[in-house]
């Protein structure tokens, strides 16, 4: 990555923030949580667009798909982004391809900042040029990680002995030239969160193990940690009907919620509360935010 991305010379108080959900592993469950933060703020109040950089696969893109035809058939409004799908590009030649993936993410970027105020960006579960872009232009990174040493290993190498981590992984060392390039283009700062998805109900050993290992790699790479989404089926079913957990008044199930929804429904709220907090004294400063751009924070009125 070279730094030269469109947003270069766009500034912190007037363009849209934007939040990369980003993993080299598939499986991780990014574009769920894609889909959650996109209906979570939409539910707040905000204009937000979404790319689905792995078009080719395009779960986002049938997720709100699926959100349109479930709105239609049950005549209820559910609030729906401005999407944008990028393809790879199929030219003969890598410099070409890299050309023209750029543009096609430089014209999706473009197309949706006029009119948004935050841009959710679902990024392949490989390591791709546009990846790598969108990884370069974030402010607000979120990585899922399944909670097993087995997706670990995609943030560090660890000895299998003590469980210390020897040395960041090729994903870390992503990101880490993605905070240069992001810092080269408009000296803004990535904000990265790793989230931990598929956690037990009950606190096993190994569980234990990749949370004491995950906070001292926090310490050395600089992330923070959420707890994710645990492994419910409700994740499943809502996405074949294009749904959230947010959307369950709508969708008329709110009048039979479970255990199960309502701890899944605060687990949504966790990772939309740790996207607002940001980093100690980072972008959700009143000097950076600017009145042009506002911080994720309840509209007034609202809990």
């Amino acid at each position: 990555m070279d730094g030269t991305l469109p947003t270069a010379r766009v500034t912190l108080e007037t363009r849209p923030h934007i939040v990369v959900i980003g993993n080299e592993k598939g499986g991780s469950g990014k574009s769920t949580a894609a889909m959650h933060v996109i209906v979570g703020l939409l539910r707040e109040g905000y204009r937000v667009g979404a790319v689905d950089l792995d078009a080719r696969q395009a779960t986002l893109t049938r997720y709100l798909e699926a959100r349109a035809v479930t709105a239609a058939k049950r005549g209820v409004s559910l609030p729906l982004p401005a999407l944008r799908a990028v393809h790879a590009s199929k030219a003969e030649t890598r410099q070409a391809a890299d050309a023209e993936d750029e543009a096609a993410l430089r014209e999706a970027i473009a197309g949706l900042a006029r009119e948004t105020e935050f841009i959710i960006i679902d990024c392949p579960g490989a390591d791709t040029v546009l990846a790598r872009r969108a990884h370069a232009l974030a402010d607000t990174l979120i990585t899922p990680i399944n909670d097993s040493f087995v997706d670990f290993s995609m943030l560090a190498i660890v000895d299998p002995d003590d469980r210390r981590v020897v040395r960041p992984s090729v994903y870390a060392e992503l990101v880490w030239e993605a905070r240069k390039d992001r810092f080269a283009c408009d000296r803004g700062r990535l904000d990265w969160i790793v989230m931990r998805n598929r956690l037990g109900a009950r606190e096993a050993r190994n569980q234990r193990d990749v949370g004491a290992t995950l906070e001292e790699l926090a310490k050395r790479i600089g992330f923070r940690t959420v707890r994710g989404f645990g492994e419910r089926v409700i994740f499943r079913e809502l996405y074949l009907q294009g749904l959230t957990l947010m959307d369950l008044k709508e969708a008329g199930i709110g009048g039979s919620l479970s255990m199960s929804h309502v701890a899944a429904r605060q687990e949504v709220r966790s990772l939309l509360a740790a996207i607002r907090k940001g980093p100690p004294g980072d972008v959700w400063d009143l000097k950076r935010a600017g009145a042009k751009r506002p911080p994720l924070a309840p509209r007034s009125g609202e809990a």
